[in-house]
């Protein structure tokens, strides 16, 4: 049985260990409600991208945009692997990681290469643990995504898609779904199939992420797109009665514009969800750790009272034995 010493200072390390996680726990949920209030402000731009662009493609039927067209044979995939830059988050990372690693695999088997675009720094070190070259990597952005990032990757796999080096983009991150939850997502970027977006926060635990900074950052940002969701309702409205519009150079300009714009949306949309996501992931991993710390606390304390109750019980009865022996 460890000494009293031992279990005595067992508790401090724990205690201590304690300290730790409470901070960071602290730290993760201040930390959410600014991520969310990012992903807020910037949801009224990617419905509006998206109504834009859907009453755009009815009136394009038939026109063929290289970003739109898919390729007759798959012969590389662009795998963009959005993670976090530090762990101490519980799952977040190894769910984003071994489903991006079972498709790479499973392209490989069929022999389709991959190019690899990491954003974080477990990513980074994951597929190089791998051997898994990496074409494009971002790092110390996971908490803090920024416009510029979601640009160059946008750009890269644009590119790649047109010159025909990329016959596909497909996306892994995780979703925040409410501030505990995150569920993986797999999502097809080129060509494009389908116009959407994912607003975070949808679901049971909406109203945690909502306060009045939030609010008034959403309010903000809509009012910033009115023009373009009044565009897009004056192009539905025109379908709905027949009418017509005349845009300039041409419809399949306007389109060509929007579509990488689209996707450079997505993709920064996908790395703000991300970053909320690993912020309520390791405030989820550090209360749990918190709670744990708490009840070896608890566990170790009664161990070291019955230990000292032992202990003070053994003197007594050596004193008694000791003074009746004098007795004699």
């Amino acid at each position: 049985m460890p000494s009293l010493r031992d279990i005595q200072k067992r508790i401090t390390s724990v205690q201590s260990t304690k300290q730790i996680t409470r901070t960071m726990e602290m730290v993760a949920t201040a930390k959410i409600r600014r991520a969310t209030d990012r992903i807020i402000a910037a949801t009224p731009y990617a419905m509006a991208m998206v109504e834009v662009l859907q009453a755009l493609a009815r009136r394009t039927s038939g026109y063929e945009n290289p970003l739109l067209a898919e390729h007759a044979e798959v012969k590389r995939v662009a795998v963009i692997v959005v993670v976090s830059d530090r762990g101490l988050a519980g799952g977040f990372n190894s769910n984003v990681l071994r489903a991006a690693d079972r498709f790479i695999a499973g392209c490989q088997a069929n022999g389709v290469a991959c190019d690899i675009v990491a954003c974080g720094k477990k990513a980074i070190a994951y597929f190089n643990y791998r051997k898994l070259p990496v074409a494009l990597s971002f790092k110390d952005l996971s908490a803090d995504p920024t416009v510029d990032e979601a640009r160059e990757i946008a750009s890269y796999v644009i590119d790649g898609y047109n010159s025909g080096n990329l016959d596909q983009v497909v996306l892994f991150y995780n979703h925040a779904k409410n501030v505990a939850d995150q569920v993986q997502r797999t999502e097809q970027v080129l060509p494009i199939l389908k116009v959407a977006y994912h607003e975070v926060g949808e679901g049971e635990g909406e109203a945690t992420y909502l306060d009045e900074s939030a609010k008034a950052a959403a309010a903000g940002a809509a009012e910033k797109m009115e023009a373009a969701r009044k565009a897009a309702e004056a192009v539905s409205q025109a379908d709905e009665v027949g009418g017509d519009f005349d845009f300039e150079p041409s419809t399949e300009a306007v389109l060509n514009e929007l579509l990488p714009a689209y996707v450079q949306t997505r993709i920064y949309h996908a790395l703000l969800d991300s970053a909320a996501g690993e912020q309520g992931a390791r405030r989820k991993a550090m209360k749990s750790a918190t709670d744990n710390a708490t009840e070896m606390v608890t566990t170790l304390t009664r161990i070291f009272n019955r230990a000292r109750q032992g202990a003070i019980t053994t003197e007594i009865t050596e004193i008694v034995g000791g003074a009746a022996a004098l007795e004699e």
